[in-house]
């Protein structure tokens, strides 16, 4: 009988952004991977990526052993206030207001945190469904 013990599978985490106001990609979204052992300890920033031409982050880091739980964070101000997508999102909302009541920096969610739990050696995908006043996410395939 051997005494080594098997390494824990590992996890890992990927998303992509549709900005559903467009019905396109949410491309250059600036997103950072966190990670913490436990409910009750410190969250430790694994690093991050953006977002590509199809909204995805292929390249995310690989969570550590004995992670419990995750938080993603997408920066999604700077893409709302990017002259290029807000010229993209006045084509698609041809009907909406000009000066929409979006908050003192112009951007109702300046950012988007989604926190979840993971076990060891699944793979979860975290999509982001995003509009300038609203957002969902859900564990896709």
């Amino acid at each position: 009988m051997s005494t080594a013990t098997a390494a824990s599978p590992k996890s890992s985490v990927s998303t992509h952004i549709l900005d559903t106001s467009v019905g396109r990609p949410a491309e250059g979204v600036a997103v950072s991977l966190s990670a913490r052992a436990g409910s009750g300890a410190e969250w430790v920033a694994l690093g991050g990526s953006a977002t590509d031409a199809d909204g995805r982050c292929k390249d995310l880091p690989a969570l550590p052993e004995g992670t419990t739980h995750v938080r993603l964070d997408f920066e999604t101000e700077p893409y709302f206030l990017n002259e290029h997508s807000s010229k993209k999102q006045a084509e698609a909302q041809q009907d909406a207001p000009a000066n929409r009541d979006s908050g003192a920096a112009g951007v109702f969610f300046p950012e988007v945190a989604i926190t979840f739990a993971v076990v060891p050696g699944e793979h979860y995908h975290v999509p982001l469904l995003l509009n300038p006043f609203g957002y969902s996410v859900y564990r896709g395939s």
